[in-house]
């Protein structure tokens, strides 16, 4: 499958096309630098050289399936985070359907979905860009995961996970990048998946009975 990595150059998408390579499909990393290309034809991975705040439409040329993991971060500006994780998403989508590329995997962020007054005012409006996106992708035609994960740590991967579309405390939880990257993939062909919107931990069941116990 030709997988449209969105946010290739961040700290999941890195770890996102590695783990697409292995697993048999082809990973093309979409990049904003003409700089970042060589990291990753050096790991034999296809680039396209694309801008989320220009027309990228060129970027979706023979692909079957989009992960958008750009985020611009909660320290980011009010400005830049609407840019990026609520118009550039909301691009991103509507360049898939037009397209034809069927599958959309969007990396949100959880609390995106619950009650606005349960966001902390200084990421009110990170979490705010996120959900409207998201329900941007939920209204689509497309065969979309909306993927909320926890605080996000660069530990090692455990393979160990909790993905639900509900998890009913997740205070002081967090979810390792490689594990993301990791559920991306398992879910990338998981009809079981498609048009849902999944929270995800760290957790004590494995990533692929976590995909398999989805109903």
């Amino acid at each position: 499958m030709n997988v449209l990595v969105i946010g290739a150059n961040g700290q999941i998408g890195n770890r996102l096309v590695d783990q697409l390579k292995e697993a048999g499909h082809n990973p093309v990393a979409m990049v904003r630098k003409e700089e970042q290309i060589d990291q990753f034809k050096e790991h034999g991975v296809d680039t396209v050289l694309a801008d989320l705040e220009k027309d990228f439409s060129h970027a979706y040329q023979d692909i079957d399936a989009v992960v958008f993991t750009a985020g611009s971060g909660g320290d980011t500006p009010k400005s830049q985070t609407k840019v990026i994780d609520r118009d550039g998403a909301i691009k991103a989508i509507d360049e898939a359907e037009e397209s034809g590329a069927e599958r959309f995997i969007m990396v949100s962020a959880l609390k995106a979905n619950r009650d606005p007054e349960t966001w902390s005012e200084p990421m009110e409006h990170y979490y705010d860009a996120k959900a409207k996106a998201d329900e941007h992708l939920r209204d689509s035609n497309l065969n979309y995961t909306v993927l909320m994960p926890g605080q996000l740590t660069n530990e090692e991967g455990t393979g160990n996970v909790e993905l639900k579309e509900r998890i009913d405390s997740f205070d002081t939880k967090s979810i390792t990048r490689d594990d993301v990257a990791s559920v991306i993939v398992g879910l990338l062909d998981a009809e079981k998946s498609f048009g849902k919107s999944l929270e995800l931990l760290q957790g004590d069941t494995t990533i692929e009975q976590e995909i398999a116990e989805l109903e």
